[in-house]
């Protein structure tokens, strides 16, 4: 799922009451994806919500996340330093970073 599609998703979920069921279920997904990665910064409710998320699912699942921001630029992308440093150690530390060179795809699908 595309990072602003998730945190629009989790926003609804506090608004309508099923956050914590949310959480839960996709707490079980075997493996979830989040793309785009650093689009634009996140709120403080995003990165609260992106923590709680990340926590369920470490060390126990999968979570692949796609970026074309570099992930030196991380830190400083999620802004608060405190969630930050909270939500990489969740998600860096135990990575295997994979960086991709060349040309777009979609690039290359119009040609």
């Amino acid at each position: 799922m595309r990072l602003p599609r998730l945190f629009e998703e989790l926003r609804i979920a506090h608004a309508d009451g099923s956050f914590s069921r949310r959480l839960m279920q996709i707490a079980r997904l075997d493996l979830i994806v989040i793309d785009d990665w650093g689009l634009a910064a996140p709120s403080a409710q995003e990165r609260s919500d992106l923590l709680e998320l990340l926590d369920d699912r470490v060390g126990s699942r999968a979570t692949l996340i796609t970026s074309q921001l570099p992930v030196e630029h991380w830190h400083a992308y999620l802004g608060d330093p405190t969630f930050a440093d909270a939500i990489l150690d969740r998600v860096v530390h135990a990575a295997h970073n994979l960086t991709l060179k060349g040309e777009s795809m979609r690039k290359k699908e119009k040609a």
